[in-house]
């Protein structure tokens, strides 16, 4: 399979981007393609609901002009795409919100029989890493990117929360054992 794992965090070497390195390492020793897109090196510009990318449902319609197009794309000739974040006041960065806010040019039709989606079958994970508890804290933003299978016609196939976060290098084997499991429940 080819994987795509979209890093949204801004910390090149933080929690987030250590438990992503586990993760594409699990999945290139299984014998699959992995790649990370690090989102705080493009530029990103948020959805202007124009709805330019509704007409032409075959191909990824998006008008604006930044690095996003590209990333789609990506997503699009991949079979399996991670979304990957600290917990920013219980939600994705905004690095990876403004991708998952641009997936709108992925399907249309949302609630109609006629609905597609570019990426229909795709498998979906998330993770999330944050210095608190997932109860009162990470459960919502779980719910919320998990509801991306509907409109997306995807299906979610791994969630990992990785919570206590303080510093990377502290980042132990259970950690590691985590990522591991992650990229199996991914790509199963």
């Amino acid at each position: 399979m080819k994987v795509i794992c979209l890093q949204g965090s801004a910390r090149k070497n933080g929690h987030t981007a250590k438990m992503i390195e586990w993760v594409e390492a699990e999945l290139k020793e299984m014998g699959h393609e992995a790649e990370t897109v690090y989102l705080n090196d493009k530029e990103l510009k948020g959805c202007m609901a124009c709805m330019k990318c509704k007409e032409k449902p075959e191909e990824i319609g998006c008008v604006i002009k930044d690095d996003i197009p590209e990333i789609l794309e990506q997503m699009v000739q991949a079979d399996a795409v991670v979304f990957a974040s600290p917990l920013y006041f219980w939600g994705v960065s905004a690095q990876l919100k403004a991708v998952i806010d641009r997936t709108y040019s992925l399907y249309v039709d949302y609630h109609m029989p006629t609905h597609e989606s570019l990426i229909k079958g795709q498998r979906h994970g998330i993770l999330i890493t944050g210095g608190g508890p997932l109860e009162n804290n990470a459960e919502e933003t779980f719910i919320g990117l998990a509801r991306m299978q509907k409109p997306h016609m995807t299906k979610h196939t791994a969630t990992l929360f990785m919570g206590g976060c303080k510093n990377p290098d502290n980042l132990g084997e259970e950690a590691k054992q985590k990522a591991v499991e992650f990229a199996k429940d991914l790509v199963k």
